[in-house]
């Protein structure tokens, strides 16, 4: 870039491979977050919880939940050091200014719950591959003591997951009747608060996708996307997912979007089954502000989930308004972030698969196939 008074400035690109995880002090307080309903986790979840309590001395966090499981509290090993643990339910305890550091034992689902859990700054998050896929979990357990020691060294590469900043506001028709069972209760949900116009506003951070669908309704979902306060089309289909790019290998690509690496900083946007063969998947840039609301001549109310959870009904006057959250998920690599990226890919998602051409064998066997 040259300056106008022929000041010569050098645009500088930061290299993904320098960013790597440090720690100012020792980690002391890890969260443990284990996949539910899922025996053949009970053992790992044991010595993962006994290593860290008994060799590493740290403070382990766990949902009350999961250590209140049949088959754990009939364990008499793990009932040794079940005291030990700090336990917490979702949605009544506040743990996010206490963790240092995540570890999480099951699918890509542990990943998408634990940043639920975490609306604001998110702790580094290791991810073991205990469940069906594995895509976002890229360590091994077999090996877990030598990688969490390695964690605990410091200097991992990570990687930043970006997560989308979505509110969701209201109309006014729903407004008095929320209120009023919210006043009942004697308390408004922590991640509702009245905006300025006397609406409700729910505000989450979501590290997947938003997906917009037309719910039960036979007919087509008909929704407005806005871009920066312009509208942009309208969506007429099954719906519209609006995804990061860790999301364009979730739903998004069973959609026909592209897959984007998840250091690329964008939003993507793909249609669901749209009635139109020209509307394509588009990206656009992280930072701009997307909003989607029902179209005037909707016939048919719509519904929004995020990551697959707290789905509700989108009527006339509501809006979704969406951009890239300041909080991203720190997911730590097992090898670096591009090898990690394109193993998911091959492994989980057999990304390029065919057998292979073989090679001719001589020059003749070349011109009795041209001829």
């Amino acid at each position: 870039l040259v300056h106008p008074q022929n000041k010569i400035k050098t645009l500088h690109i930061q290299d993904p491979a320098s960013q790597r995880l440090t720690w100012s002090k020792p980690p002391l307080n890890v969260l443990v977050i284990r996949k539910i309903r899922d025996e053949t986790l009970l053992e790992p979840f044991k010595e993962l919880c006994r290593f860290l309590v008994e060799e590493k001395h740290l403070m382990v966090y766990v949902e009350k939940k999961v250590v209140d499981d049949g088959s754990l509290m009939r364990d008499d090993s793990f009932s040794a050091f079940r005291n030990q643990l700090c336990t917490f339910r979702e949605g009544f305890d506040d743990i996010s200014d206490c963790i240092d550091l995540i570890i999480c034992l099951g699918g890509d689902g542990t990943l998408l719950y634990a940043s639920s859990l975490f609306q604001g700054s998110v702790p580094p998050v290791m991810a073991f591959h205990l469940g069906s896929l594995g895509f976002l979990t890229p360590f091994k357990f077999e090996s877990f003591r030598t990688e969490v020691d390695k964690v605990f060294e410091g200097n991992a590469a990570i990687i930043l997951r970006s997560r989308l900043k979505v509110k969701v506001v209201k109309g006014t028709f729903q407004r008095n009747e929320q209120l009023l069972s919210a006043q009942e209760n004697g308390i408004l949900p922590h991640n509702h608060i009245n905006n300025e116009a006397g609406k409700i506003t729910l505000q989450l951070q979501v590290l997947n996708e938003v997906v917009v669908d037309r719910g039960p309704s036979s007919y087509l979902s008909n929704v407005d996307l806005y871009l920066d306060g312009r509208l942009i089309t309208s969506v007429q289909g099954d719906g519209v997912i609006v995804s990061t790019p860790t999301g364009s290998t979730a739903y998004a690509a069973a959609a026909g979007a592209s897959m984007i690496h998840p250091n690329v900083p964008a939003i993507m946007v793909t249609p669901i089954c749209p009635h139109s063969l020209s509307f394509r998947p588009i990206v656009v840039p992280a930072g701009v502000e997307l909003m989607i609301t029902l179209s005037p001549d909707a016939r048919n109310t719509a519904w929004v989930s995020f990551d697959g959870r707290k789905r509700q009904e989108i009527q006339h006057g509501d809006s979704i308004k969406i951009t890239t959250s300041c909080f991203p998920v720190p997911s730590i690599c097992c090898h670096d972030l591009v090898y990690d990226w394109f193993d998911s890919l091959a492994q989980c998602l057999h990304w390029n698969v065919r057998k292979k051409q073989t090679r001719l064998t001589d020059a003749s066997d070349s011109s009795e196939t041209e001829n």
